[in-house]
């Protein structure tokens, strides 16, 4: 086997970052695209130095012509690498990016779940994630948008998401399948620019290097490093706001669901605030809140009495009850 800068540089990635451990039994997301071939070729060519069980999964979204025989040669390359494959295939049609990622992670759990498998391992890389940085940016996300794709996610109890490649650009998967001769399935849908993901990939990325900066796709991906350990403070920070100002009232449960002691909440710094007041909304809400509904719920923290919200999605509102915010069932 040739021993590439890359493959030290996963080793050491995976190893101090604590991404995985010994003896783990890995399920590898594999599209057949540069990205996940790479990711395939060194994993497989770690795997003697961890001593890892791989196998190797695809999902068939059914929106190409060729995604069967896409999902084919898949198969046809963990057959020639001796690993087990499976295949997902969706059974009805997605309408957009966001039901087709879902629907994808779905299927991996399921496959990871049925065959007791421990992590999910996917391609994301350096670039996929400057990309989705800016996606958010453009969309208004707040920090928590904009360090989107972490190295490592819980997706339940059991299986954990891992992206080993987050400091690998797309240039580096592709030299590397070039190096290796591994031959890239070129997805059509990749080069559709009705995808906002993809104007972002084929025409604003190279616009900011070509007239800003070369560097731009390193720098997007580091300060998503960067926001990701300031958000994770952050929560951990706001979870022990709201802990301590939250009282769940005991007595008129029926109409109180739970209070705020706003005295607590008036001495943190806003921040800190809006971080509490939407873990609250987090759990009262059928969806997650949006700008709008935690600005006016923080409202209420200096408010004067008798101050309320209209109601939320579900219909509960807040109220000020003198040194309180209460919500209540409407």
């Amino acid at each position: 086997m040739v021993w590439t800068s890359l493959h030290a540089n996963i080793h050491r990635t995976i190893r101090l970052r604590n991404l995985l451990e010994r003896n783990q039994r890995l399920l590898i997301a594999v599209s057949g695209g540069q990205d996940s071939l790479c990711l395939s070729k060194l994993m497989l060519d770690l795997q003697p130095k961890w001593g890892w069980y791989i196998g190797i999964a695809h999902c068939d979204h059914c929106w190409r012509e060729d995604s069967q025989a896409n999902a084919n040669y898949v198969k046809q390359i963990s057959q020639n690498w001796d690993i087990p494959f499976y295949l997902e295939t969706a059974s009805q049609s997605l309408s957009s990016e966001a039901a087709a990622r879902n629907w994808r992670y779905e299927a991996l759990l399921k496959i990871a779940n049925q065959n007791n498998y421990q992590c999910i391992i996917t391609g994301h890389t350096a670039t996929d994630r400057a990309e989705t940085l800016v996606y958010n940016l453009m969309r208004g996300s707040g920090a928590d948008g904009l360090q989107a794709l972490t190295w490592q996610r819980p997706l339940d109890d059991e299986i954990i998401l891992v992206r080993p490649l987050l400091e690998v650009t797309r240039t580096q998967t592709g030299e590397f399948c070039q190096d290796f001769q591994l031959q890239v399935w070129e997805d059509s849908t990749n080069q559709d620019l009705k995808y906002a993901r993809n104007r972002i990939r084929q025409e604003l990325i190279p616009l900011l290097q070509e007239k800003f900066n070369p560097q731009v796709e390193s720098n997007l991906a580091r300060t998503a490093e960067l926001l990701q350990a300031e958000v994770e403070f952050l929560e951990q920070a706001a979870k022990e706001l709201r802990e301590k100002a939250e009282v769940i009232d005991q007595e008129n449960s029926s109409k109180t669901l739970l209070r705020l002691d706003r005295k607590i909440l008036q001495k943190a710094p806003l921040a800190l605030q809006r971080r509490a007041i939407r873990q609250v909304l987090q759990k009262i809400m059928p969806n997650s809140p949006n700008f709008e509904h935690i600005e006016k719920f923080v409202a209420l923290i200096n408010a004067p009495n008798r101050s309320q919200t209209d109601p939320f999605p579900g219909g509960i509102l807040a109220v000020v009850e003198s040194e309180w915010i209460c919500l209540k069932n409407k």
